[in-house]
């Protein structure tokens, strides 16, 4: 009979902690003045300075402040729209700052944008079924019939009848333009969406719609979301974590919880009381139906 072992069981191994999905590390954004009469440029003017951000999968993360504060331009350079004058932006890894059209095309299925004015962002020259399968064509995802069937499968998703395919943007409502934006954005599956001030032309009950529709989407796709806004009762009611920026320049960084109950920066403080009352709840609204 074989004497039990005297060494302990091995400990399982640890996992290490998940690589965020997105992260931007000490990004600088300038932007060069035009020529002055004498035909001279003055200094880069600096629009972000030293910004760090970072999402993991499956994490909203607001991004907020005051008008001119630089959120935009964040949500742009994290898009790859607007060049960074220094820093790094890395995306599962791979650094996306610099990327040629080639390879950057190949990442735009994975990375897509909800844009803030839904009626300047569809195109009135085509019906809202051409909108949403122009993505499924443009990346070769699918023949002619399963891009139909993709295209109904999220029309119905995001709450919009089948009728609304054959209509075009100016035959609907800001909600509904709203929602056409969201199936726009999902369509392709992506694993990083950005929102950028998505629900500030709509009124409180369409808002909470489309907030309670956000959540439901990020939770069955595993969505990694940038949520940019100047409100923030919108923030605190849809996002994990929060950076506050002012000036360019983060001046907070927290969960909603710890940004909210405790904030540090007086800056900070400010946002939060100038918060108007009652404070948006997205779930009040989730069980009506969408207009």
């Amino acid at each position: 009979m074989a004497k039990p072992s005297a060494e302990p069981p091995a400990k399982p191994l640890a996992r290490p902690p998940a690589e965020p999905l997105l992260t931007a590390s000490d990004l600088v954004v300038a932007y060069a003045p035009g020529r002055s009469v004498f035909g001279r440029r003055g200094p880069a003017r600096p629009v972000l300075q030293e910004v760090s951000v970072s999402i993991g999968r499956g994490e909203t993360v607001g991004i907020v402040g005051e008008s001119g504060s630089g959120k935009t331009t964040l949500g742009r350079a994290l898009m790859g729209l607007v060049p960074p004058s220094r820093g790094s932006i890395r995306f599962d890894g791979l650094e996306i700052a610099g990327l040629d059209e080639a390879r950057w095309r190949k990442l735009r299925r994975r990375m897509q944008m909800i844009f803030q004015d839904p009626m300047s962002s569809l195109n009135p020259r085509r019906s809202i079924y051409s909108i949403l399968a122009a993505p499924l064509a443009l990346h070769g995802v699918g023949d002619r019939a399963a891009a139909e069937r993709r295209v109904r499968q999220i029309t119905e998703r995001v709450g919009l009848p089948p009728s609304v395919l054959a209509r075009y943007p100016h035959e609907l409502s800001g909600g509904q333009r709203q929602r056409v934006g969201i199936a726009r954005a999902v369509v392709l599956a992506p694993e990083f969406v950005l929102a950028d001030e998505i629900v500030s032309g709509l009124d409180v009950s369409t808002q909470a719609q489309v907030l309670a529709l956000l959540g439901e989407l990020k939770r069955e796709m595993n969505l990694a979301m940038a949520f940019i806004s100047h409100d923030l009762s919108v923030v605190r009611a849809v996002c994990d974590r929060v950076y506050v920026l002012r000036q360019g320049r983060v001046v907070e960084e927290g969960s909603c919880e710890s940004i909210f109950q405790s904030p540090r920066d007086p800056y900070t403080l400010a946002l939060i009381d100038a918060i108007p009352l009652p404070v948006i709840d997205p779930h009040w609204l989730a069980r009506q139906p969408p207009e």
